[in-house]
């Protein structure tokens, strides 16, 4: 007994003076976590093969069609042809990173394994920054990286159409989708924070974007068109796009302020909850 109270004395000690884990090592530990998960790699391959899959597929549909097209659809195309490429892939994509948001945090809540997590790093709100900061690295960089690739292959795909370049207004539009989708991630990462139930959460999520932000479009009169632009998804999404819709009342960048605001609201509530609730 002597020697294991030799052998435990200098943990506990180390532990009562820290009272939390390095932070370097508590960003490791959470990249360990998600790389470690299959889950991650099959929403990750989900997003790029979509959005790759449609950046190509549209404009490939498009080109083959381009002699029945209407003008309006031609003139569209002419308008914004990198909105052509990456809306559909952005579309069905930024429901795989949504999911996967949500079970980076709320699945360790159904599995129990968040009673270990909190164990090893008794600071809460560190844990979570460490948490939200890995996660939302790695959907920004994967993001970028599929968007300037889509870009690319529906270029090439239109070039007998229509000459696609990265100038000013482009860059915004094609590097807006990797903001958007780290912003979407990291959304839904403090959803599934405060749901703590991986069904209820993803549920949310998918409404709010497939659901609650087309139906508000329906609503007539100014209050509509306020409740469209400060919707979060919307108010991020106008990032990625050339043309602001018409019931939209704020700039792009602004737009996706709003969308931060509110992530960063949701954040310090979930933070709170973190710290007041039992896990």
């Amino acid at each position: 007994m002597a020697a294991r109270d030799s052998v435990m004395t200098p943990i506990a000690t180390r532990d009562a003076g820290t009272g939390h884990a390095h932070f370097g090592r508590l960003l490791l530990a959470e990249w360990t976590k998600i790389r470690s998960v299959r889950s991650t790699y099959w929403s990750l391959i989900a997003l790029i093969i979509a959005f790759l899959f449609f950046s190509w597929l549209f404009p490939y549909l498009t080109v083959v069609n381009w002699k029945q097209a209407s003008p309006e659809q031609q003139a569209n195309l002419y308008l914004d042809p990198i909105g052509s490429i990456t809306g559909s892939g952005l579309f069905i994509g930024q429901l795989a990173v949504a999911v996967l948001g949500v079970m980076v945090t709320a699945s360790e809540y159904s599995t129990g394994m968040i009673r270990s997590t909190l164990l090893a790093s008794p600071h809460r709100v560190r844990m979570l920054a460490a948490k939200s900061i890995v996660f939302t690295l790695l959907i920004l960089v994967i993001g970028e990286v599929i968007a300037f690739l889509g870009f690319f292959i529906g270029r090439q795909t239109f070039k007998s159409l229509v000459s696609v370049d990265l100038n000013s207004g482009n860059v915004r539009e094609v590097f807006g989708v990797g903001l958007y989708l780290a912003m979407l991630g990291l959304f839904a990462l403090v959803v599934g924070a405060l749901l703590r139930h991986v069904a209820g959460a993803i549920t949310g999520i998918v409404a709010l974007l497939l659901v609650i932000s087309n139906l508000i479009q329906l609503i007539p009169g100014r209050i509509g068109k306020y409740l469209y632009t400060y919707e979060p998804t919307n108010a991020g999404f106008v990032i990625t796009a050339k043309r602001l819709p018409d019931n939209f009342l704020i700039s792009s960048w602004q737009g996706y302020g709003v969308f931060a605001l509110w992530t960063a609201v949701l954040w310090a509530l979930a933070a709170y909850l973190l710290v007041r609730r039992d896990a």
